[in-house]
């Protein structure tokens, strides 16, 4: 009788063991695909983000031709005449004007800065070397290379 019931036990613990294992073996397939689904997503967001860095970059390229045509066209244009007599010499008469204004402001506040150092009691050389800074270098290093070289556009 003990054998008959350890038979019945034993085949049903063999019978049922193939299952318990495809059990098993589903869940590992379960959490590998679940883990290549998410390995899926992280390239698709990875993809995406590339996408829209390049859609960036195009549209940034495309803005910076468009700003530079833009600027090329408007200095192109500002040499034109318009056909009115009174408004093209006021238009030739602008840059000229506004450029000798700043001209003067500028020679105006360093020649003040110069006469300020010596009133202060500062010796001629002190006074040029305050007055003279590194910025005015540069200003007329750039008006220098502009009067010889020409504007770049």
């Amino acid at each position: 009788m003990i054998e008959t019931l350890l038979g019945g036990l034993l085949g049903g613990a063999f019978r049922l063991a193939p299952e318990v294992l495809k059990w098993f073996d589903r869940q590992g397939e379960r959490v590998h695909e679940l883990a290549m689904q998410d390995k899926a997503l992280e390239f698709e967001k990875l993809r995406d983000a590339q996408r829209m860095a390049e859609i960036g970059a195009a549209s940034e390229s495309a803005w910076n031709t468009g700003a530079i045509e833009s600027l090329r066209e408007a200095v192109r244009t500002q040499g034109e005449k318009t056909g009115v007599t009174w408004a093209d010499a006021l238009s030739s008469t602008v840059r000229p004007v506004i450029t000798y204004w700043f001209m003067v402001l500028y020679c105006a506040a360093k020649t003040a800065a110069f006469a300020s150092a010596l009133s202060a009691g500062a010796d001629w050389g002190t006074a040029v070397l305050h007055a003279w800074t590194e910025a005015d270098q540069a200003l007329w290093a750039g008006g220098s290379e502009l009067l010889v070289f020409g504007p770049r556009v």
